[in-house]
């Protein structure tokens, strides 16, 4: 039953990464274009996305779930040492919730839709770059928890772990993907004359990510980070980089084409090929301390407990994800058998 549990973690992640990374993105896209092509993204995004953006963040309610349930030592880490960029997520996601909804059904139309504007694309990219950040306060290896709290400056325990460069370039990597993501997902709900917009950003937002994970890298590497140094040497990370890597090749063809099922397929494997590969580096180590590693298996719950959350996560799964499927085919964010790109 504990493989049931982790499989139903990761799925959670990949989803979350996946759907939320590109409801984010969609923001980030309207907050870097010109006041022309912004109106083009606003539009497009209510179109597409308006009727099931709060269904994306299921996928996070569900990872924190199975992560105090079953990983109470974990959560614990999680939830003290990085109380600070994950409240910071929380209102960033409340704002741009708000944003979200006002700036579109606002009943009066007057200069609060600035407001409102500037609400929902700054929080857009902040949100995904605390993200990052709080993964990197796990993997940076500065997470201070083999000391007592007591021995222990406010700054060295809740600050230093997620506020460095490296957990930053993380962060900005994270906000990067999301931009690629949304760009795939956008090219395929506009016009042929619109896609080339998208298309455009798409290019742009591949290079951005390639060169952040670059610089995320090499500044690790020489810094000596363990997850970077682990990294290059685990051949299944390596692997999946470079599998990730070369599925541009077919994305691109595909985009090309027109083809949006294919499209949005291969960027879904790649988002997958990364998680993965991040997370296989040093797993089940995946919190990584100053002087050791916390194994995510030590100390779970009862088995008891594990047992009953995997049968209701079995169950769960059963009744939600149809009805999500259906949600999302329903709004057109799911294209069955529809290859070419809109013509409105």
């Amino acid at each position: 039953m504990l493989y049931v549990v982790l499989f139903f973690l990761v799925f959670s992640l990949f989803l979350y990464v996946l759907l939320g990374g590109a409801d984010y993105g969609a923001g980030i896209l309207e907050l870097f274009s010109s006041k022309e092509h912004q109106k083009l993204t606003k539009k497009t995004l209510y179109r597409v996305m308006g009727p099931v953006w709060e269904a994306n963040h299921i996928w996070i309610i569900i990872l924190v779930v199975i992560l105090w349930v079953a990983f109470p030592i974990y959560y614990n880490i999680l939830v003290v040492y990085l109380h600070i960029p994950l409240t910071l997520v929380l209102l960033g996601i409340t704002m741009r919730g708000v944003a979200f909804v006002f700036r579109h059904y606002d009943a009066v139309i007057d200069n609060s839709q600035k407001l409102y504007d500037w609400m929902f694309k700054i929080s857009s990219l902040v949100t995904p770059i605390f993200l990052g950040m709080v993964f990197g306060g796990l993997i940076s290896g500065k997470l201070p928890i083999d000391q007592p709290l007591d021995n222990l400056s406010f700054y060295q325990a809740f600050v230093l772990p997620w506020l460095n460069p490296f957990s930053i370039l993380v962060g900005l990597f994270f906000a990067g993907l999301c931009t690629f993501l949304a760009a795939i997902l956008l090219i395929g709900e506009s016009s042929e004359k619109d896609s080339v917009v998208y298309i455009k950003k798409a290019s742009k937002a591949t290079f951005t990510v390639f060169i952040l994970g670059l610089i995320t890298f090499i500044y690790g590497y020489f810094n000596e980070y363990i997850f970077i140094t682990g990294f290059i040497t685990n051949p299944y990370a390596v692997l999946g980089i470079i599998l990730s890597g070369i599925l541009l090749v077919p994305l691109w063809k595909t985009i090309k084409n027109g083809h949006r099922v294919l499209s949005r397929l291969f960027a879904g494997i790649q988002i997958f090929l990364i998680v993965v590969a991040a997370l296989i580096v040093h797993f089940p180590n995946i919190i990584i301390s100053k002087t050791n590693k916390i194994n995510l298996l030590d100390n779970i719950a009862p088995q008891s407990v594990i047992q009953t959350l995997a049968i209701t996560l079995i169950i769960g799964g059963i009744l939600i994800l149809p009805g999500l499927f259906h949600l999302l085919k329903s709004f057109k964010m799911i294209k069955i058998l529809e290859q070419k790109k809109p013509s409105t």
